[in-house]
């Protein structure tokens, strides 16, 4: 059965993309082992050192058009998952548990598939290692503090990074204190912050760590990456990526080893806190001057004129007008990329697909309730068999279900049969 649970990260979310791409051919075998033995290379040089574990194991290349795969080892007998070439995750196939990868968005990567390929084996010995936890939401970092105060938290880090001695001290003093003000301000921040950068932080340290070439190319990249997520569109699942790398990097000048004794409880900022033995600066409104925090405020302000705009034509859309609600999915594969918190309503999850007992469904866009209990889309303006379509989807429906009026005038429900 396909471990669905990992297809809700962002390095399998982001596959969503791939339908973008042109109907694929077949996998190219020989290109595959190619990356295989990049795999090989590159784990077998980190050689457990991080973990105590192997980073190699069983790899599969999919493409989700064609269905041909390419795996580093024998495959089994047994069924391959359907989410095969949608997601990449740890899925389990044949009593073995794979890293799977999607053929299209591998291709598609001109640089970074080290990380990528690095990352997704990392996930597949994260529950060894006691460090896989449920992930909730993280809405707060879609609002102007919650970016504001990120934005500053990520600046500082990236100075921390790049200096040494007393000049880095005082950068981590700044980036911690940026961090624990953002998180008084929402309340449950620090926890949901807290199990994203354990679920996806630690494995894009270890990306991160293990396909450079160097020291001096591990910090670059930390960096780099810290760069590129401030002008990402959203932030609620992104923001791990970059966090874990740079606050795994910090911990390995200050306390090296610590990957050896981490604990699924432990926060990444505390940690550094502690191994680097200082307190937050106090002040982080003046700190804040040091890193731009003006014009960063300045921005954030127009963003967030803007985006309650966006909002408020969503919830339009997907709760005020009429609408349909499906069950919801135990997996699916989907672009992080400007994931959109409603507030009280739940997420807008764009690029969306999921095969569940209740059918398929393919659309650019998804509403999910806060608890996943549900999904939403406009209702539904044609029906062609058990073909529906709506505004920017479609859905085939599984046998034993059916489509019934929902709970308002003009609203539909996808229902069990009795």
């Amino acid at each position: 059965m396909t471990d669905t649970r990992h297809c809700y990260r962002p390095w399998a979310v982001l596959v969503g993309l791939l339908w973008a791409f042109p109907a694929a051919a077949q996998l190219d075998q020989t290109r595959a082992a190619t990356f295989f033995q990049e795999a090989a290379a590159l784990c077998e040089r980190e050689g457990g050192r991080l973990w105590g574990v192997s980073l190699c194991g069983p790899m599969v290349f999919a493409d989700p058009v064609t269905k041909s795969i390419a795996t580093n080892q024998p495959a089994p007998a047994a069924p391959p998952p359907p989410a095969f070439g949608f997601a990449n995750a740890a899925m389990n196939w044949g009593g073995t548990r794979w890293t799977a990868i999607s053929w299209p968005f591998m291709l598609a990567m001109e640089q970074g598939r080290g990380q990528l390929m690095m990352h997704e084996l990392f996930h597949r010995i994260q529950p060894q290692l006691g460090l896989f936890l449920p992930d909730g939401p993280n809405d707060h970092l879609d609002t102007l503090d919650g970016r504001y105060w990120m934005q500053l938290e990520w600046r500082a880090l990236a100075k921390a990074l790049g200096a040494s001695g007393a000049e880095r001290t005082a950068a981590v003093r700044d980036a911690t204190a940026f961090r624990f003000t953002r998180r008084r301000l929402f309340a449950g921040a620090a926890e949901s912050e807290r199990v994203m950068e354990i679920n996806e932080g630690l494995a894009q340290y270890t990306a991160t760590v293990v396909a450079a070439a160097s020291g001096a190319e591990v910090v670059a990249s930390a960096i780099d990456q810290l760069s590129k997520g401030a002008q990402e569109p959203t932030f609620v699942r992104q923001f791990a990526y970059s966090s874990g790398a740079a606050y795994g990097i910090l911990l390995d000048a200050y306390n090296p080893g610590w990957t050896r004794r981490i604990k699924s409880a432990d926060d990444l900022g505390q940690l550094l806190v502690t191994a680097v033995r200082i307190r937050p600066a106090e002040n982080a409104d003046a700190a804040a001057k040091l890193y731009g925090g003006p014009e960063v405020r300045t921005s954030e302000e127009k963003r967030e004129a803007e985006q309650k705009l966006r909002v408020a034509g969503l919830r339009r859309r997907f709760v005020e007008s009429p609408v349909i609600v499906l069950p919801p999915s135990r997996g699916a594969s989907f672009s992080s990329v400007g994931m959109t918190p409603i507030p009280g309503a739940g997420t807008i999850y764009p690029t969306f697909r999921t095969a569940a007992e209740w059918g398929t469904l393919e659309a650019a866009s998804v509403l999910m309730a806060p608890d996943r209990s549900k999904l939403t889309l406009p209702a539904p303006a044609s029906v062609e068999g058990t073909t529906l379509k709506g505004d920017g989807w479609a859905l085939t429906i599984a046998p034993g279900w059916a489509v019934r009026p929902g709970t308002r005038p003009g609203d539909f429900q996808l229902v069990k049969e009795p």
